[in-house]
C-alpha cells in the first residue's frame, strides 16, 4: 500500500527537546528557518515566566494566570504556545517578503538547506541567472516553496503527577500530564506534534480522544501529530497498536539511544541501536501497515473520516550523532527520514538558553567531566556533568545540616514510603525522614555513611533545569537560582561557540565543529557506554543476586553479544568511512568484546547456561 506523502522538509534533522528550559522557546530562535524544536511543556510555571518575557519583548500584552486560577496549569501552557506561535508567524512573514540580498533572513533560510534539497538547487540556479525577469521569477516561486519548521512539544509520560485543591484531590484530568496535553490541544498551534517520551500512559493516551485535532478530517489531514520517542521497535508497535485502537495514528516513532543521550538515560536490556535501527527498517512497511488497519477499523466505529493511505509517518533517530558521515549513513543505509542533533546546539547560544557560567563549563567539558550520575529523584540514570552549581548548592546544604531542597514545584513527587501523598526524593521532606531512619538502624559509620550519601545525592531538577533560562534572561522568581545541565557524552568533543549557521553547515559536512579529542563512532561509543553499564549493574546486584535480576542480567549480556556480531558484518558496509577508520572501528569493536566476556567470565555466575552457549558460537 502505499504512503500518503506531504510536502518535502526542509531539513534532515530536528533539534530535540533538552531539559525543561534549554528549547523552551527554540521555535522562535529556529522555526522561521524552516528548522523543527521541541518544547518541554513539562513546567507550567517556567511556561509563565518565558511568556512574560517574550511578550514585553516583542511588546504585546500579558495578563498573568496564576496557580489559585481554575486549570491554570493547562491555561498557562494554551497561552504560552499560542504566543511562540504568533510570534513565528510574524517572523515568517518578515522572512517570506525580506529581499534576496546577502545576510537577509530569506537568504540566510535558502544558505542553511542541505545541498541535496531540490529547494536549494532551485536557490543556486536562480543566483546564477543573469536576466532579471527570469530571476524575479525564481524568486518569487522559491517564496512560494518554503515553509515553515514545526513546533513540536515534549511531554515526559512518566511525568503525571495527580494535583490537589488545598486537601482535596482533583479529578485525574487535572494531573501533570493530562493537562499538559489540553494545554496543547486548546492550543492554535497546526501542522505541529506532541512527542510522547519516557515510556507508556495508559490514561494520557486515553484522553487523546477527546479533542479532534489528533484526528483526520475529511480531507484526511491531521492538524496536530503524535510522535513517539522510543527506545526500540517493541516499543513502537505496543504503543502504536494502544494509540490505533483509540483511531489515533503516530506520525513518527523517534528512536533515541537508550544510553548515549542527554537527561534521563532510559536503557535497553543491552539492546543496541545498529541492530534497533535494521528491525526498523525491514519492519517498517509492516508495522505502518498493520497499524494502518486498527486505526481504520476504530475510525470506522466512531464515525470518523478513515484514512484512503497509509498517511506520511517518519522514522527517525537522535542520540550521539556527531559527524556528516554518521548523519548520511543513518539516512542512506537505514533509510531514517531525519536525524535529532541535541547536545550540540548546548554551544549555540543563539538557540539554547543556558546561562554563561555553565555555557563555559559546557565548552572546557572533557569526557571525564560527563557522566550518567544517579543525582535525579526519578531513580532513572541521569547524563550531567560535574561541578554544576547545582551540585554545589546542594552540597552547601549538606554541610549545614539541612540536606534537600524546598521542593517550589513538585513535578517529581513519587515516594508514598513516609506520606500518604507523594513526596520528592530529593525534598528536605523526604531527605530528613529518611536519614533519621537511617539513624535508628544503628550501622557501622561506614555502611552509614555510605547509605547517607545515597539520600542526599539526589537534586531539584525541577528548579535547577529550568534555573538556567531564567537566569540568562535576569529573570527573577525570588529564589535562590542554581543550573543544572543534562548533555549528552557527545560534547566532549565540541569545545567552541558557533552560530546557528555553522552547526547546521556542520551537520551537513559544509563545516567541522569537532574539537582535537579522538571520537569513537556513535555505535562504539554506545556499546562501551552499555558495557560500563552492565558493570555498574553487576556490582550494585550482590554477592548473591535474586532469580529475576540474574535473569535480567543474562538478558542483558546475551543481547551486547547479539548487537557486537551485528556491528562486525556492519563495519564493511561504512562506504562513506576511510578503510583506516573502519579498521580501527573492528579493533574497537573487539576490544570491548574481550572486555565484556571478561566481565562475564568473572561474574560466571550469573551467565550460568547462556555463557556456555554464547562462548561455543564464538
Amino acid at each position: 500500500m502505499a504512503v500518503l506523502k506531504q510536502k518535502e522538509n526542509m531539513h534532515d534533522f530536528h533539534i530535540p527537546v533538552m531539559g525543561t528550559a534549554f528549547s523552551v522557546d527554540a521555535p522562535i530562535k529556529v522555526a522561521r528557518y524552516g528548522i523543527t524544536s521541541v518544547i518541554s511543556i513539562g513546567d507550567d510555571e517556567l511556561c509563565e515566566y518565558m511568556r512574560r518575557y517574550h511578550a514585553e519583548r516583542v511588546g504585546k500584552e500579558y495578563t498573568p494566570i496564576h496557580r489559585w486560577e481554575e486549570d491554570y496549569r493547562a491555561r498557562r501552557l494554551t497561552a504560552y504556545l499560542n504566543l511562540v506561535n504568533e510570534i513565528v508567524k510574524e517572523q515568517w512573514a518578515e522572512l517570506v517578503t525580506s529581499p534576496f540580498e546577502p545576510g537577509t533572513e530569506i537568504t540566510k533560510y535558502f544558505e542553511m538547506l542541505p545541498d541535496t534539497s531540490s529547494l536549494k538547487v532551485m536557490y543556486r540556479e536562480m543566483e546564477e541567472t543573469a536576466d532579471n525577469k527570469a530571476k524575479k521569477k525564481l524568486q518569487d516561486h522559491l517564496r512560494t516553496l518554503i515553509r515553515l519548521g514545526s513546533i513540536e512539544c515534549n511531554i515526559m509520560t512518566k511525568i503525571d503527577r495527580n494535583n490537589y485543591r488545598g486537601k482535596e484531590l482533583l479529578p485525574e484530568e487535572y494531573s501533570d500530564a493530562l493537562a499538559g496535553l489540553r494545554g496543547y490541544a486548546k492550543s492554535t498551534l497546526e501542522d505541529s506534534s506532541i512527542v510522547f517520551s519516557a515510556g507508556f500512559n495508559r490514561r494520557l493516551y486515553a484522553y487523546i480522544e477527546k479533542w479532534d485535532d489528533f484526528f483526520p478530517d475529511e480531507h484526511g489531514n491531521v492538524r496536530k501529530r503524535v510522535i513517539l520517542k522510543v527506545s526500540d521497535h517493541r516499543s513502537s508497535l505496543t504503543q502504536g497498536k494502544f494509540l490505533a485502537k483509540k483511531g489515533v495514528w503516530v506520525y513518527e516513532h523517534r528512536i533515541e539511544s537508550g544510553l548515549n543521550c542527554g537527561g534521563h538515560a532510559f536503557a535497553t536490556e543491552g539492546e543496541l541501536l545498529g541492530p534497533i535501527l535494521e528491525e526498523f527498517k525491514n519492519k517498517r512497511e509492516e508495522l505502518f501497515e498493520g497499524l494502518l488497519a486498527i486505526a481504520n477499523e476504530a475510525l470506522s466505529k466512531r464515525g470518523r473520516t478513515q484514512y484512503k493511505e497509509i498517511p506520511y509517518t517518519r522514522i527517525t533517530v537522535q542520540g550521539g550523532i556527531g559527524t556528516v558521515r554518521e548523519q548520511r549513513f543513518l539516512i542512506e543505509y537505514y533509510k531514517v527520514d531525519g536525524t535529532g542533533w541535541a547536545t550540540p546546539f548546548l554551544l549555540v547560544p543563539e538557540v539554547t538558553n543556558v546561562d554563561g557560567h555553565t555555557r563555559e563549563q559546557l565548552r572546557h567539558a572533557t569526557k571525564d567531566d560527563l557522566y550518567l550520575s544517579e543525582v535525579s529523584p526519578l531513580g532513572i540514570p541521569f547524563n550531567t556533568i560535574r561541578a554544576t552549581m547545582s551540585e554545589e548548592q546542594k552540597m552547601a546544604r549538606i554541610l549545614t545540616g539541612k540536606p534537600g531542597s524546598s521542593c517550589p514545584k513538585g513535578h517529581l513527587v513519587t515516594n508514598t514510603e513516609f506520606t500518604e501523598k507523594p513526596i520528592c526524593r530529593a525534598s528536605s521532606a523526604y531527605q530528613n525522614l529518611k536519614i533519621k531512619q537511617l539513624q535508628g538502624k544503628n550501622l557501622p559509620s561506614e555502611v552509614y555513611s555510605e547509605e547517607y550519601e545515597k539520600i542526599v545525592r539526589k537534586v531539584c531538577l525541577c528548579e535547577d533545569l529550568a534555573a538556567p533560562v531564567l537566569i540568562n534572561n535576569s529573570i527573577d522568581t525570588l529564589r535562590p537560582l542554581k543550573s543544572a545541565i543534562c548533555p549528552g557524552p557527545n560534547l566532549a568533543h565540541f569545545s567552541r561557540y558557533a552560530s546557528l549557521q555553522e552547526m547546521v553547515g556542520h551537520i551537513y559536512g559544509r563545516i567541522n565543529l569537532l574539537n582535537d579529542t579522538y571520537r569513537p563512532n556513535m555505535f562504539i561509543k554506545e556499546l562501551e557506554m552499555y558495557v560500563d553499564y552492565l558493570v555498574r549493574e553487576i556490582n550494585e546486584s550482590g554477592p548473591v543476586p535474586n532469580p529475576n535480576r540474574i535473569q535480567y542480567l543474562q538478558s542483558y549480556v546475551r543481547n551486547l553479544f547479539k548487537g557486537i556480531s551485528y556491528y562486525k558484518t556492519l563495519i564493511p558496509k561504512l562506504h562513506l568511512e576511510v578503510q583506516a577508520y573502519r579498521e580501527n572501528m573492528a579493533r574497537e569493536l573487539l576490544a570491548l568484546e574481550e572486555r565484556l566476556k571478561f566481565r562475564v567470565e568473572e561474574y560466571h555466575h550469573l551467565w550460568v547456561e547462556e555463557r556456555e552457549r554464547q562462548f561455543a558460537l564464538v
